[in-house]
This record gives C-alpha cells, structure tokens and sequence, in this order.
C-alpha cells in the first residue's frame, strides 16, 4: 500500500542543488584532509535538524542541546570514515538519534563530561553554543505559531509514533534509514509512520478552516526550524 502523505514537497531548482552538493562535497574533502576549521561550515545548515532530531527522542531541551553537542564531537572525531555514498545529512542525524537514545538509556543520572574537558581529549574542535538553535529572530510571528500548532500536536503522540514521523518526514530519512536509526524493521517503521501522520492529520484538522495549515512549512518544502 503507497504511503498517503499529508504534506506536498516543493523540489528545489535542480542546479540549485546540484551546487549545494558539489560544495558540501568540497568541504567533506577538505576537512578529510586536514581543514578542521571547515567543518562548522560543514555542519552549520544541519544545526537545527540535528537538535529537531534530539528533542524528538529525549523531549527535553537541554538534554537535546547537549546530545546535539555530543553528536557534532563524534561526527567531527569520525569524519575520516565518513564514505560518498551515504547522504551527510542522512549520516548525521543518524549519530545525534543514536547519541540520543543512548541517552534516553542512561537516564539523567549520569553526569556529561564537559565539552571543554573533552576538547583537549578527543579533538580541537569545539562546538558553537546552540542555546539560539530553538529560535530565529528573523522569523515572523506566524510562522511561530505553525511551528507552535505541529509542536503541541507532536507532543501528544505516543514516543514511537513521535520518532518515526520526525525522522521520516521532517528529516527526511527514507523507510530504510530511519528502521537502522531506531534499530526497529521497516515494516513497523511503515506502520508506525501511517498511525502517526493520520493521527496528526485528526489533530491539526481545525487548522484547514483557520488557515493556518495551508501554511505548514512541510507543504512548501521547507523545515519549521
């Protein structure tokens, strides 16, 4: 059975993306070679799927601050064994869920090493401080409140449902990607991720008549954060 969608995907301009890619292609080698200053640029336009991805699962902000931080650490520690083939974007928010549902596992007893502390240890790269990656000040207070609505309407489903449609949907992993990231079989990742977007569609149904919903940033092809 297709997968019914309530969300239409604007395609970006293909030459558009196609120079995206080359450069991020670019960056990946270079820092592969040795430009470790160039990774934040690397990472920089994944800043906020990556926290979207650690708030999903841990539905704490700052647990998802630190995981994020951790998940930066670790791709930079690993970017030598980062291979072509395989999507950045798909590779990086696969360490920051594995980082998170480490940390869900642990629970919050376990105190975090601080990042400065493990500078000096694993690496000479240092994250930015992501306390802005949960607001944009350019933002127009309608587009908080759509990011609002899908939020609130987020938060009422069940963990499982939660976390197959914000990797599937909002960061766009394929079936494939997002059954290895949860460690769960693509069959229960399909039905998980129809429960989820019928149950979301229930929930922001009253937003049809406000107007509100034409309005999704998912519609237009775009990320709410």
């Amino acid at each position: 059975m297709p997968e019914p969608n309530i969300f239409v995907n604007n395609p970006l301009v293909k030459n558009t993306e196609q120079a995206g890619l080359t450069r991020e292609q670019d960056l990946i080698a270079r820092v592969q070679r040795g430009q470790k200053e160039l990774f934040y640029e690397l990472v920089q336009p994944y800043e906020r799927r990556v926290y979207a991805a650690a708030l999903a699962i841990l539905r704490n902000e700052s647990d998802a601050e630190d995981v994020a931080q951790e998940a930066m650490l670790k791709a930079f520690a690993n970017m030598r064994q980062f291979r072509a083939e395989a999507r950045f974007s798909t590779w990086l928010i696969q360490i920051t869920v594995n980082e998170a549902l480490m940390r869900r596992r642990r629970g919050r007893t376990v105190v975090m090493e601080a990042i400065d502390d493990r500078r000096g240890e694993e690496s000479d790269y240092a994250p930015r401080d992501f306390a802005d990656w949960r607001e944009i000040p350019s933002e127009a207070l309608e587009r908080k409140e759509v990011r609002q609505k899908l939020a609130e309407a987020l938060a009422t489903l069940d963990r499982k449902y939660r976390e197959v449609f914000v990797l599937r949907d909002m960061e766009q992993l394929n079936i494939q990607e997002t059954a290895e990231a949860l460690g769960i079989s693509v069959a229960s990742v399909k039905t998980r991720l129809l429960r989820a977007r019928l149950m979301l569609r229930d929930l922001l149904a009253a937003g049809w008549e406000q107007g509100w919903f034409s309005r999704l940033p998912f519609e237009k092809g775009n990320k709410p954060w």
